[in-house]
């Protein structure tokens, strides 16, 4: 990983832990499987710990740890980190993918909030004008009722919907993996994408950046969300049509909270930059700060397993990488 994350992702408590479960240098940390200081570390290891800023595990690792068993991934997805010749080896993979789509979540949720009263609208009137507004300028304002369609039964959009619970909204989900009973029992009514953009107040995206999510909001089904709706994006920015969101966005019909983009970070000469209807930020929904340390829990939690013989919590399966992020 980059040595970077390591303090915030295994403080002391946590890095005594490693240290009680297993044989590790902590001083040993490397973003290049070649280098000379990773070559003896890779011939005994059994389990590697991983992070952002990790290498592909390809076959050339693969023949340079014989014996290695396990890949404890200190962060969410591993999909950039594994492939056919890891799980051709039968290594196991755990990923603390459940505790970063908390923050995603709670990131989210604080996006829906915050639009609902229209509060970045009213944020930039307030700073030209000094007034308040009048309550027929506020009459659409609220969270009462407001229909919000979450696009993806994934950890993030699962933990998201749990979080909407308390609310007096109207939840609306679309995922092809899951059944009207299933959408049921997480607080929403399930129905198919085109209706979900039509009758959405907000719509979120928490689908996973596969094959069959590419540009899954193109042109035609921007078109499709009422005027006036906010588009949330915390997942990847491949999922919309990038020329056909900013031609939505620059035309006013939409609002949109945008943590990802597509490219990332976007040029500098984008209007979306300026535009008063798009709040943009630097993907940070995800695990920053001290969150890192919910992610570095879960990973000593999975050593201390192994070194107790008991099943892993987070695996990832081959089988899962087909729809998973």
């Amino acid at each position: 990983m980059d040595p970077v994350h390591l303090p915030l992702l295994f403080p002391p408590p946590l890095m005594a832990r490693l240290k009680q479960a297993s044989d590790l240098d902590p001083a040993l940390v490397v973003r290049d499987f070649t280098a000379p200081e990773a070559a003896q570390a890779l011939a005994a290891a059994e389990v590697l710990i991983t992070g952002w800023g990790c290498p592909r595990l390809d076959a050339g690792v693969l023949s340079a740890a014989p014996r290695l068993r396990t890949v404890l991934h200190a962060a969410g997805s591993v999909r950039a980190l594994v492939g056919e010749a890891l799980w051709e080896h039968g290594v196991t993979v755990s990923s603390a993918v459940t505790g970063n789509a908390l923050p995603v979540a709670e990131y989210t949720l604080a996006m829906i909030l915050l639009t609902g009263k229209d509060a970045f609208t009213h944020r930039e009137r307030f700073r030209v004008t000094h007034t308040y507004p009048s309550p027929a300028e506020t009459s659409a304002t609220g969270n009462v009722g407001r229909r919000v369609g979450v696009i993806g039964a994934s950890r993030v959009g699962r933990r998201l919907l749990d979080l909407l619970r308390p609310f007096d909204f109207t939840v609306l989900l679309h995922d092809p993996y899951v059944s009207p009973t299933e959408a049921a029992a997480m607080g929403a009514e399930l129905v198919p994408l085109d209706d979900l953009l039509g009758h959405s107040d907000i719509v979120t995206l928490h689908a996973p950046d596969i094959p069959e999510t590419y540009r899954m909001l193109d042109a035609p089904r921007l078109a499709l969300i009422r005027d006036g709706a906010v588009l949330i994006n915390t997942s990847r920015g491949a999922l919309i049509d990038p020329e056909a969101l900013t031609d939505e966005l620059v035309s006013g019909r939409l609002h949109a909270v945008l943590d990802v983009t597509e490219p990332e970070p976007l040029p500098a000469d984008s209007p979306l930059y300026r535009l008063p209807n798009v709040f943009l930020t630097p993907h940070i929904a995800g695990s920053l700060g001290t969150e890192l340390e919910r992610l570095g829990r879960i990973v000593a939690d999975e050593l201390e397993r192994l070194a107790s013989a008991l099943p892993l919590r987070h695996e990832v399966r081959q089988a899962d990488m087909t729809r998973v992020a």
